[in-house]
């Protein structure tokens, strides 16, 4: 079984994204492995990286798909890389099952 690309805290998980802006279309592209060895979601956005546009697709997306407001998707870091942090807020074993049913 390949890593998760997140970890369980008390109030949800945090999700380590890998991001590229300007894409033909928005959609998940699997979990690949940084070159530290760490997993990653890889996810693409149609919009520009230009005023937090990016990482306001990124969330919205990442709550859509996972039947989540688009409050209980946060930037907790990396706002201006392409390697991201997302907080979802919720109970995390049934966070866990829905990330894990999504990019499988």
């Amino acid at each position: 079984m390949t890593q998760s690309p997140f970890t369980l805290d008390a109030d949800g998980l945090v999700l380590a994204v890998r991001l590229t802006p300007r894409a033909s279309r928005t959609g998940l592209d699997g979990v690949r492995m940084e070159a530290s060895g760490r997993p990653v979601l890889s996810l693409r956005v149609a919009a520009p990286p230009v005023e937090g546009a990016a990482n306001a697709a990124l969330t919205a997306f990442v709550a859509k798909s996972l039947g989540l407001r688009k409050a209980e998707v946060t930037l907790v870091s990396g706002e201006t890389s392409r390697t991201k942090r997302l907080h979802l807020a919720g109970d995390p074993q049934a966070l866990a099952a829905r990330v894990e049913a999504w990019i499988n």
